[in-house]
């Protein structure tokens, strides 16, 4: 009852205001990524996040020394060393990706893909 209460007080403007607002951001995020050598992904079409392909940093090393051999070692490498929150694709089938949302700020998204992208590119 209270979410539909809550969706007669939203105008369609409100709305569409949203939906350009999370455009944008997708759009901004996704730029940032196919710019990153070794990234592969599609245009989504829906939803608040992306699944970049991200295996071509697998076999990878840190700084340290450390062998990057899945998903879950490059989320866990992003989140240690780079303070970049990021879910292994694995989590939902997709060994080969990570999963990223845009559903945050603008400001927070740019400190994000700056985070990320410096942390890619340090693997050799």
């Amino acid at each position: 009852a209270a979410v539909v209460a809550a969706l007669k007080h939203v105008s369609d403007s409100d709305i569409a205001a949203h939906v350009q607002s999370l455009r944008d951001r997708r759009d901004f995020v996704l730029q940032i990524l196919l710019e990153i050598p070794g990234v592969n992904l599609p245009v989504p079409q829906g939803a608040f996040y992306l699944f970049p392909v991200v295996s071509a940093y697998f076999g990878k090393h840190t700084a340290t020394g450390e062998e990057i051999r899945d998903d879950n070692d490059l989320c866990m490498y992003l989140l240690q060393s780079h303070g970049v929150a990021l879910v292994p694709g694995s989590a939902f089938g997709a060994p080969n990706c990570f999963r990223i949302s845009y559903a945050t700020s603008s400001e927070a998204l740019e400190d994000a893909m700056s985070r990320l992208t410096q942390g890619l590119a340090a693997l050799v």
